[in-house]
């Protein structure tokens, strides 16, 4: 039994390649489906069935698709930040006004320092990541010009789920992630909701019910700080992690708040 699941996720991971006539993760007749294992988004990386899942969804992305991702606090989707036409497809995919920036997502802080200019203790990034934030920083030049090309800034997501950041871990470069919903409409929690966008996806990674789907405040997202100027912070978006991150922000490390209205951001 291992052994054909096993064979249907490779099948997966091929999948991208394999679709005639489609450009890289649109036009595809059906989504592809994946449960993570273990119930209720409670999936662990030494669970059996957890690398070839990841396997799989590194293997969409390495094609040119797209892939819903469970993440910390909403459902996601993410394609290659380097791949131009993945960045594209995001955009169309959502309908997403094309001076809206993408975020980029890593699987660990020591990352970060590759894509973006950082003028902020190594401590306070530990701090906030991985956890449902989104620091904004000065991009490098490592950084796929073709993403976010009408700003100097870039937003840096680290989430605290385990999936996503294994993904990320085995990417060649970073994701470029966004919430999975048509722009303007509300986040999601779980796969059923975002079900308009499933035959432009690659793969739906199926994690479970993400917090309380009932619950306004889960829907909310990653709260974004703009830590691009030294010594201080733009809160671009309230989000989910507010108080927290003020508190480590003007308590621990004396940043001084700034107020929003920044072009770009």
């Amino acid at each position: 039994m291992h052994g054909v699941r096993r064979a249907a996720l490779a099948a997966l991971a091929r999948a991208g390649e394999d679709a005639p006539g489609t450009g890289p993760g649109l036009g595809r007749a059906a989504a592809r489906l994946l449960p993570l294992p273990l119930p209720g988004g409670a999936a662990r990386p030494e669970h059996t069935g957890w690398s070839d899942a990841v396997a799989a969804a590194a293997g969409a992305l390495r094609a040119g698709g797209l892939v819903a991702v469970p993440t910390d606090t909403v459902y996601g989707v993410a394609g290659l930040a380097q791949d131009s036409g993945a960045v594209r497809s995001i955009y169309s995919l959502k309908g997403r006004n094309g001076k809206k920036p993408l975020a980029i997502c890593l699987g660990d802080v020591e990352r970060l320092y590759r894509y973006c200019q950082v003028n902020v203790p190594d401590e306070l990034l530990r701090d906030l990541l991985p956890g449902p934030v989104t620091l904004v920083l000065k991009r490098s030049e490592e950084l796929n010009k073709d993403l976010n090309p009408f700003t100097s800034l870039v937003g840096v997501r680290i989430p605290n789920h385990p999936f996503i950041r294994e993904l990320a871990r085995a990417c060649p470069g970073p994701l470029a992630l966004t919430s999975a919903n048509i722009s303007c409409q509300a986040s999601t929690l779980t796969v059923s909701e975002f079900q308009e966008l499933w035959p432009q996806l690659s793969l739906i990674i199926d994690g479970g019910p993400i917090g309380d789907i009932q619950s306004p405040e889960c829907r909310l997202g990653s709260t974004v700080v703009d830590l691009s100027v030294s010594g201080k912070f733009t809160i671009i978006r309230p989000g989910c992690a507010l108080a927290s991150t003020v508190e480590i922000l003007r308590q621990k490390y004396g940043l001084i708040p700034e107020p929003a209205g920044e072009p770009g951001h």
